[in-house]
């Protein structure tokens, strides 16, 4: 696989199609940006398994969930990956015959929207420290709960 990112964006996106022809040219939004292809591709194979789990109902066999997929669910494709991108049609089969796990269908841990930098982090851990710094102190003669 071509890990490398496309020069054009210095990493790669996943488009999100809605199969119902809901949107624009079927495109629900682009999701990035994912900064190697490995983690393009987790997070277009998890989304899929949580749209085919979205249109699974109780006792529908393969098919039925298949057929309610392409019609109201959502696919993803990771963009200028070419054959190195994950492809839904290649674990459809798999996906809709087996009920998935919730890890297998937790996109959003993978969502890079949801990566917070470091410095961010401990900024919001500063702001946290300084506003318990303005508080007063406790003081239990105040608080007699007798």
């Amino acid at each position: 696989m071509n890990e490398t990112a496309p020069p054009q964006e210095q990493g790669w996106k996943v488009r999100i199609l809605d199969l119902s022809g809901g949107a624009e040219d079927n495109i629900v939004e682009d999701v990035g940006i994912f900064h190697d292809l490995a983690h393009a591709n987790a997070f277009a194979r998890a989304y899929v398994r949580d749209s085919v789990e979205r249109c699974r109902m109780p006792g529908a066999s393969a098919k039925d969930v298949l057929d309610t997929w392409t019609s109201f669910g959502e696919d993803a494709v990771v963009i200028d990956a070419e054959e190195d991108g994950w492809r839904s049609a290649n674990e459809l089969d798999d996906f809709t015959a087996t009920p998935a796990t919730s890890m297998e269908r937790d996109w959003r841990m993978l969502d890079p929207r949801r990566l917070v930098d470091g410095e961010e982090i401990i900024l919001e851990e500063d702001d946290a420290e300084t506003e318990e710094d303005d508080t007063e102190p406790f003081d239990p003669g105040l608080h007699n709960l007798h």
